[in-house]
């Protein structure tokens, strides 16, 4: 009797464990699902209000050539990510993160090119607002930046279609965008009093790698890191609306 009752003592407390194992993992499971449609439903409405604003932006130029510039970088940047948050919706949608993960590599490949461009375009379009003197050196810093950027980004070595790509790669690929981006900054903030409507745009460069830098660093030991994307996105969005008071 004594080894029966300690026999259904242990089933009993094996199949609470189990219970709570099989919770515990189901609630995750659902809460995975929830923060991977909310990521889905924020990058469409990203690329969608993106393609607006630069599409609203190029048609009312009416030969502005400020705004003309701003209306292709909102395009440079929609199109750029469009490459690679298309492929990670579907892989949010249909959970086939292997079969897309060459188009997920490509994409961020993509994305890292076209977002040098896309502080090209921006620095000539204070060149345009600003008009300041002996600019000739930081163009050619800024050109430099971007080739070194882009040829980086051309490596083998970023292995960018498999699932973990080398930490390192991601770090020096991003030390000429990084100080591409503080060049630009720069530009903004010394002349932040000089354009209304576009005093914050250093802010919003600032901000958007602030958020970044930890992602680049540590995502691969914190996935959960990821998410400061979502706040960078929004630092974009926010220097594309200046765009429209130019």
């Amino acid at each position: 009797m004594r080894y029966s009752i300690i026999n259904t003592s242990i089933n009993s407390n094996d199949q609470q464990f189990e219970w709570f194992t099989e919770t515990a993992w189901g609630n995750r499971d659902k809460m995975k699902r929830v923060f991977g449609t909310a990521e889905a439903v924020f990058d469409i409405l990203y690329l969608l209000a993106a393609t607006i604003i630069g599409i609203l932006i190029l048609t009312s130029a009416q030969g502005n050539p400020a705004r003309v510039l701003a209306g292709f970088m909102a395009l440079v940047l929609v199109g750029g990510d469009a490459f690679h948050l298309l492929p990670r919706i579907r892989v949010i949608m249909t959970g086939e993160e292997k079969k897309l993960r060459h188009a997920l590599g490509l994409g961020k490949q993509i994305t890292s090119i076209t977002m040098a461009v896309f502080y090209v375009l921006l620095w000539h379009i204070g060149l345009i607002i600003y008009a300041p003197d002996n600019a000739r050196c930081w163009s050619c810093a800024v050109y430099i930046l971007a080739a070194a950027r882009v040829a980086l980004c051309l490596f083998p070595q970023n292995k960018w279609r498999e699932r973990y790509s080398p930490g390192s790669w991601g770090v020096w690929r991003n030390v000429p965008f990084v100080a591409q981006g503080a060049v630009v900054a720069g530009l903004f903030f010394i002349f932040r009093n000089a354009a209304r409507g576009f005093g914050l745009a250093w802010l919003a460069i600032i901000l958007s790698f602030l958020f970044y830098a930890p992602v680049v660093l540590w995502v691969q030991r914190n996935p959960k890191i990821g998410m400061l994307m979502l706040p960078k996105t929004c630092s974009y969005l926010w220097l594309l609306i200046m765009c429209l008071s130019l």
